[in-house]
């Protein structure tokens, strides 16, 4: 095995590793209990799938945006920005899911403390998880993870190994491929489960900053996106099955009726078994009990870990590259060190961790979110990485609206066991997502016909007469009104953006023909200076207490003009903080083509000695109406 091959199946591990998080850990339990063996495959499989997926079609995406190995990282950094909430609010709610898991599941049930202290207990357990993560998240780094997830790994399967030798049978007799009581569960039934887990987890590792940092990173190392992921997909499933096999057994071997008995039903009246092996090892004979709860304790924790490692790394990626930067005003007042680190969010999870366990939530209750809510955002992501006709703006509003409708039908369907409204809360994101792409696809159509259906309109001899007859009757060509105030001399404003337009000159040319590349500059900043006469018309460089200076301009050159050709450059304010304004600006050509784009930042100084001050009250007051 070459080196190239090791370095994927230590990514591979790493993938699966960071995946087995609360969703995958206590709920393979939990659909063993429900429905049996087959349930467990029901979903293992789409699980496991979408995982391999997602590092297949990456990769694709990588080498379709040529770059190198920094291509896939400036794909990202363009493609991410839309979803930057959403990616946010994923992770959030992923760590907290591992977080509550844990804790519920794993020590709640062990009692170690009992009383009025267990309250004080479970939230020293809260802050114990949540440290430890953060702890080994900054230790590591996303460069050094797949080492530290590689000992850890092993460790894992160290506890994997004990757990099945203290197993006795390995095979119990009569170990079914249903569940091993039908009417214990009394929520939804299989069927319900199905589309929902597989549109779910197939879209699922889409809108994961775990998943998408790794597999910037491997690709930045010049390894196989899709041979890493491949093997995580293999591990997870394995994974996986372990677990759901060990709740078969234990179901098999009488935990089922010791459960049964002293478990209490939930807020919906549904019986749930997340702790089910757990409590079955916790009330064997000290005799008995050998190895096997340090190793299945210690391959619960290592699960957890690997989640909460691999969150804390990459939200630190992500605030960083966010938050870290942002000349948002609000943010801006705000700490550097404290924006880019992921421990205020953290502080977050606990919160909402304690919160839950206090309510006496389930895990269902975290993950109804993964079936219905980001489905809809995880398909427009897919599409917007392979369908061109997606590029369209993000209808933010609108796919907010809609995916909280599709919580609300599902969680609806969930509590009322209703599985025609388990399916339309899983589809009707999806379906909406489809409309939106084909929808874009008929607008571009029609766009790029109308004009060659007018151009052949006019080809018709009857309305070439009817033309002809306009042009004797008025003596001259009929030319259509232009818009009101379409080339006012000082520009005008549309919308938010500010426009000026003019025909270009022999003297913007170059020797070549087309305008030379220094010009734009020129415009933009001749545009600029009107934009601003028309916002500020008082301000006097006589009396003024501030000037206005340029702090970077940018410009990113996509078609070329030529002489007599119509350049319209609009400006608008694209974002300001406390001391700097930024300014976006778009140039077209005669065809209304893009030309270029760009951006430019903007400082405030003192008209007396230059030092540097905040946004004048009077700049803010005149650029706030078109932010």
């Amino acid at each position: 095995m070459n080196l190239r091959w090791i370095n994927s199946l230590l990514w591979g591990n790493s993938v699966a590793l960071a995946w087995m998080w609360g969703l995958g850990l206590f709920f393979s339990v939990q659909m063993t209990f429900m429905f049996g063996l087959q349930g467990l495959l029901m979903f293992a499989v789409p699980n496991a799938v979408g995982l391999a997926l997602f590092g297949c079609l990456t990769q694709i995406v990588a080498k379709r945006h040529a770059g190198g190995q920094e291509s896939l990282a400036r794909f990202f950094e363009k493609f991410s920005k839309p979803f930057r909430l959403i990616f946010y609010l994923y992770q959030v709610l992923a760590l907290t899911l591992t977080v509550f898991a844990l804790t519920r599941y794993l020590f709640a049930p062990l009692e170690l403390v009992s009383g009025p202290m267990t309250a004080l207990y479970l939230c020293m357990v809260v802050f114990v998880v949540l440290a430890a993560g953060c702890l080994f998240g900054e230790e590591f780094g996303i460069e050094r993870i797949k080492f530290g997830h590689g000992i850890l790994g092993l460790l894992l399967l160290a506890c994997v190994v004990t757990v099945l030798l203290s197993l006795d049978p390995l095979v119990p007799a009569g170990l079914s491929w249903g569940a091993a009581d039908p009417a214990a569960w009394a929520g939804p039934d299989l069927p319900g489960y199905f589309i929902p887990l597989l549109i779910g987890l197939l879209v699922g590792p889409w809108l994961d900053l775990q998943h998408w940092q790794r597999a910037i990173q491997i690709h930045r190392e010049g390894g196989s996106i899709r041979g890493s992921y491949l093997f995580g997909g293999v591990i997870f499933f394995l994974m996986l099955l372990f677990h759901g096999c060990l709740a078969a057994w234990v179901m098999n071997r009488g935990g089922l009726e010791t459960y049964g008995k002293s478990a209490l039903e939930s807020l919906d009246g549904f019986r749930y078994a997340h702790e089910l092996i757990v409590q079955y090892i916790d009330r064997l004979d000290a005799g008995s009990k050998g190895m096997l709860p340090v190793a299945y304790f210690t391959f619960l924790g290592i699960c957890a870990l690997t989640t909460l490692d691999s969150g804390y790394v990459a939200l630190k990626w992500f605030l960083g590259a966010n938050l870290g930067k942002s000349q948002n005003l609000l943010v801006g007042m705000l700490p550097k060190r404290l924006l880019e680190s992921p421990i205020p969010t953290f502080l977050v999870v606990g919160a909402i961790t304690l919160g839950g366990l206090w309510a006496k939530l389930e895990l269902e209750y975290f993950m109804v979110f993964y079936a219905s809510f980001f489905v809809g955002y995880a398909s427009l992501a897919i599409a917007r990485c392979f369908v061109p006709n997606s590029q369209q703006p993000l209808p933010q509003i609108r796919m907010f609206s809609l995916a909280s409708i599709s919580l609300v039908i599902f969680a609806f369907g969930y509590f009322t066991a209703a599985n025609f409204l388990l399916l339309l809360g899983s589809l009707l994101p999806l379906i909406y997502v489809v409309w939106l792409v084909v929808n874009a696809d008929l607008l571009r159509v029609v766009t790029e016909r109308a004009g060659e259906v007018i151009e052949a309109a006019s080809e018709i001899p009857a309305l070439k007469a009817i033309a002809k007859t306009a042009t004797v009757a008025t003596g001259k060509d009929v030319v259509a009104p232009a818009p009101q105030d379409a080339h006012a001399l000082g520009g005008h404003f549309e919308g938010k953006w500010f426009v000026y337009s003019f025909i270009a000159t022999y003297q913007d040319t170059n020797s070549v023909g087309n305008v030379y590349f220094g010009m734009y500059g020129l415009f933009v900043g001749k545009t600029r200076e009107l934009f601003f006469n028309q916002v500020m018309p008082d301000f006097d460089l006589k009396t003024t207490k501030f000037y206005i200076l340029t702090r970077s301009f940018e410009h990113k050159f996509v078609r070329e003009a030529r002489e007599f050709d119509v350049i319209t450059v609009k400006i608008r304010v694209a974002d300001f903080n406390r001391k700097f304004c930024t300014l976006e600006h778009q140039v077209f050509g005669s065809e209304n083509e893009l030309l270029g784009k760009g951006k430019q930042s903007l400082l405030f100084v003192s008209s007396k000695d230059y030092s540097l001050l905040d946004i004048p009250s009077e700049v803010y007051s005149a650029f706030i109406p078109y932010v």
